[in-house]
């Protein structure tokens, strides 16, 4: 989460010469840098933020571990991985 939103930050930086603001909201930050999402990439983003909210919150925490398999952990990562190289590319 925190790779992509500071990928996101970055490319706002650059982009715009303006500090981003202080929101987790990665479709949100996307918006901001006028980057052009396709559906899935706007889902994933949108997912990833999700998981800040799970994380942090007590009563969605149990239900989160029970999300996180491995399987389920391995494939949010790679898919990360392919959001911030993409977003790198822009930069």
């Amino acid at each position: 989460m925190l790779i992509s939103r500071n990928s996101c930050t970055c490319c706002l930086n650059l982009r715009n010469k303006k500090y981003a603001p202080t929101i987790h909201n990665l479709y949100r930050l996307a918006e901001l840098c006028e980057i052009e999402l396709t559906d899935d990439y706007s889902d994933w983003l949108d997912t990833i933020t999700s998981f800040n909210i799970n994380a942090r919150y007590d009563d969605y925490k149990k239900e989160f571990y029970n999300l996180c398999t491995r399987e389920y952990t391995r494939s949010w990562i790679d898919r990360i991985k392919e959001l911030r190289k993409w977003i790198k590319q822009m930069l």
